[in-house]
């Protein structure tokens, strides 16, 4: 039974969401359809909790012990200095994926969709995040606040200076590593029994997305959604492939370790039910905990490339199906206000729509655009989440092989 693997699960579990939500859909009344998405949705909402249960923990105990392990300032910086790149040029590039297809393809205007009353709200408040903000909200004022509300960047943030001021006490130190060190076994092995449940949370969230939509919606964006998802193809593979020049041939290797990662973020949307048990994935493929630990929590505040691509098509498309033309520079500046704005909000629910909401704003864009969107969110979401989680996989590989410490992978000898 065990030989199946959670990938085999997992997708047993979503062709019987599938298969379950549309039986509910064609069979139950409107009322009946809203219950049953709401009852069952609480599996996944309760597999997600237990993620995020994880997340704080984690992330501050690997990261403590990869920093400690790093020795000294310099090579924080170092890796840090590498890491940033890479995310920042794989932002760069998702951006101007989503601008370039976007703009040849002109979706919006082949809708041509109604424009929705003036009065009409979205649901979603836009971002107001300035530089100040931005800047003040990395500091964490307490460092139990960050870890009650899973603000990883400032988890991030707090574990590099204590990890730093670990490593420099020497051996009073190294009791307090080896401790963290324990601390993280304990917690990779809660991961473990937390993925037991992976396959129900990702058959429940399928089920309650079609029981309420059905294969409508498909049909009425379909042509949205298929040039997005054809579009995070793209992306899958030029990130591969320029991932392919540090590793080489590896890189084949790299997707086949993290596809059941993938796969659990695609059918749950989201990536953070990924980030526990991606840690070891990616060290069982020769990255070494300590640049692990360092670059998979920046990676889930600052390369979100799934997100990105989607904030530049999703923008575009409402400008154009408003009949609202941009130039090439507006297009352009757009594209680096959504780089900047998008950075260290990851925490924020549909955090993807707050910062389009904002950006919208100033170009004069109506935000209630986004309620032409609002409906297949949770569609395109699932694809969004899904490249966040090879997106990070890849900076991890990349940054080990730019070190000159990716070693050979590990094989668990049963």
């Amino acid at each position: 039974m065990r030989k199946l693997g959670l990938t085999g699960w997992i997708l047993i579990a979503m062709v019987a969401g599938v298969i379950l939500g549309l039986s509910v859909h064609y069979n139950t009344s409107p009322q009946g359809k809203e219950t049953f998405s709401g009852v069952i949705s609480v599996l996944t909402d309760v597999f997600l909790r237990l993620i995020k249960m994880i997340i704080a923990p984690l992330v501050f105990s690997t990261l403590v012990v990869g920093i400690a392990k790093l020795g000294d300032i310099k090579a924080v910086g170092r890796i840090g200095g590498k890491t940033l790149l890479w995310f920042l040029g794989a932002s760069f590039m998702s951006l101007l994926l989503g601008l370039c297809i976007m703009h040849a393809l002109q979706l919006g205007e082949e809708l041509n969709l109604p424009l929705p009353p003036s009065n009409a709200q979205t649901g979603i408040e836009q971002s107001t995040m300035s530089f100040k903000n931005f800047i003040t909200h990395v500091f964490p004022q307490s460092v139990f606040e960050a870890m009650a509300t899973n603000q990883i960047l400032q988890i991030v943030v707090f574990s590099v200076f204590f990890g730093i001021a670990t490593a420099s006490i020497g051996e009073k130190g190294k009791v307090i590593i080896k401790a963290l060190d324990a601390v993280a076994q304990v917690i990779l092995r809660v991961t473990g029994y937390v993925m037991y449940f992976a396959p129900i949370a990702a058959m429940a969230a399928i089920a309650s997305v079609l029981a309420l939509k059905g294969p409508e919606l498909l049909f009425i964006y379909g042509k949205f959604i298929i040039s997005f998802y054809l579009s995070i193809i793209g992306l899958w593979l030029l990130l591969l492939l320029i991932a392919s020049i540090f590793i080489g041939r590896r890189v084949i290797d790299l997707a086949i370790s993290v596809k059941d990662m993938v796969l659990l973020a695609f059918s749950t949307s989201s990536s953070e039910a990924a980030f526990p048990k991606l840690i070891q994935e990616l060290e069982a493929f020769g990255c070494p905990p300590k640049i692990v630990s360092f670059v998979l929590p920046l990676g889930y505040s600052f390369n979100l490339d799934g997100s990105m691509l989607y904030m530049t098509f999703a923008s575009l498309f409402i400008a154009q199906a408003y009949g609202i033309d941009l130039t090439i520079g507006q297009e352009v500046s757009m594209l680096l206000v959504l780089m900047l704005t998008s950075k260290g909000i990851a925490g924020v629910p549909r955090a993807s729509l707050v910062v389009i909401a904002g950006t919208l704003s100033l170009y004069n864009i109506p935000q209630q655009g986004l309620l032409l969107l609002l409906g297949i969110d949770q569609i395109l979401d699932m694809a969004r989440s899904g490249t966040n989680v090879l997106g990070n996989s890849i900076a991890a590989a990349v940054v080990s092989k730019w070190e000159g410490e990716l070693g050979e992978p590990v094989v668990h000898v049963k």
